[in-house]
């Protein structure tokens, strides 16, 4: 497949040139402030590549819940796990298709560029190692039209509780997420792999409060011996 061809199919609404796929487009100046069609462009364009990488991998991130459902506006970037072992089979894929890749200081990710949006290939999610057993999860589902394999509600979810911190706990951007996802998702296990750092356990606390999660069998023991 071509990066090319894929973009000038037609879009939903043009928020982005129709040629504009390689590095410096000036589509970075025509973009609107809410990029989500955009986004979901080079989305597809790239998820449609590395399908034909042979690598396993999954869209995470933002577009990730989209793909669950979950009506998020796009206005970063897109986001792909692999493992880190097939980097270089995806770096010399993107690269003959025009895409433009950006060694970052970071160990953990690879930056790319295409169609004007900026594009993750991430080998760990706060700060573990993407595994086959988690790409295994992964289950395929439409994204505006093109199908490709997308990270579990669990482990979307696990992920970024995780990823919390005293410096990033945007408590209000993970709401709609838990909310939208709350049936699909194994919370006992979302508990068991974040409960014990204080911004998930608060955050998992405000979702009982809240009523979008039972609450979890500890606190009951705990309240019925404050109780005696």
């Amino acid at each position: 497949m071509n990066l090319t061809d894929a973009w000038e199919r037609p879009a939903a609404r043009p928020t982005a040139r129709p040629d504009a796929v390689t590095a410096g487009s000036e589509a970075d100046e025509t973009l609107p402030s809410d990029h989500t069609q955009a986004i979901l462009e080079t989305t597809k364009a790239i998820g449609s590549l590395l399908k034909t990488s042979g690598c396993p991998f999954a869209l995470v991130g933002s577009v990730a819940a989209y793909a669950h459902g979950i009506p998020v506006p796009l206005q970063h970037d897109t986001d792909f796990a692999l493992r880190r072992e097939d980097a270089d089979t995806v770096v010399q894929l993107l690269e003959k298709q025009g895409v433009q890749i950006v060694a970052p200081p970071e160990d953990w990710l690879i930056k790319a560029r295409a169609g004007g949006e900026d594009i993750d290939l991430i080998f760990a999610l706060a700060g573990n190692p993407v595994t086959s057993e988690l790409l295994d999860r992964a289950a395929p589902l439409p994204v505006d039209s093109v199908h490709m394999p997308v990270l579990a509600p669990t482990d979307l979810m696990a992920g970024r509780l995780a990823a919390l911190s005293e410096h990033h706990c945007d408590f209000g951007a993970l709401l709609p997420l838990a909310r939208g996802l709350r049936e699909k998702v194994d919370w006992d296990r979302v508990r068991r792999e974040t409960g014990d750092a204080p911004m998930a356990a608060a955050f998992l606390y405000l979702l009982e409060l809240l009523d979008v999660i039972p609450v979890a069998a500890l606190h009951e023991r705990r309240d019925g011996d404050d109780n005696r």
